[in-house]
């Protein structure tokens, strides 16, 4: 396998066609944390890559896309710069908005 890291323009177009698939709430919540992709750090795998794509962040939280395994996910960070945990998730990036909004749901019925 003779693997590239996605480009910026492809991350766009990923974020694009997501975008159409979001429900109402999981849109409000993407417009509130979004940003314009940027890679970061991830020691080790994303070192080949130079990084992995971030393109949102939440409070001490980052989503961002693994291009190794295609698909979002979610990870702490402490540092601005660098995503502390790796994931392999597959997901969408809709689905990792509901994740996210399920999680908000969970807090509020305790």
């Amino acid at each position: 396998m003779n693997w590239k890291p996605i480009t910026k323009k492809d991350i766009c177009d990923e974020i694009n066609s997501a975008e159409e698939r979001m429900s109402f709430s999981q849109k409000k919540l993407w417009e509130a944390i979004r940003i314009d992709p940027e890679k970061w750090e991830q020691d080790p795998w994303g070192n080949e890559g130079n990084g992995f794509w971030t393109v949102a962040i939440l409070g001490k939280t980052v989503v961002w896309y693994n291009d190794i395994e295609e698909g979002f996910n979610q990870s702490g960070y402490a540092k601005y710069g660098e995503i502390q945990d790796y994931w392999c998730n597959q997901d969408q990036l809709e689905w990792t908005l509901q994740n996210i909004l399920n999680e908000f749901k969970n807090e509020d019925s305790k």
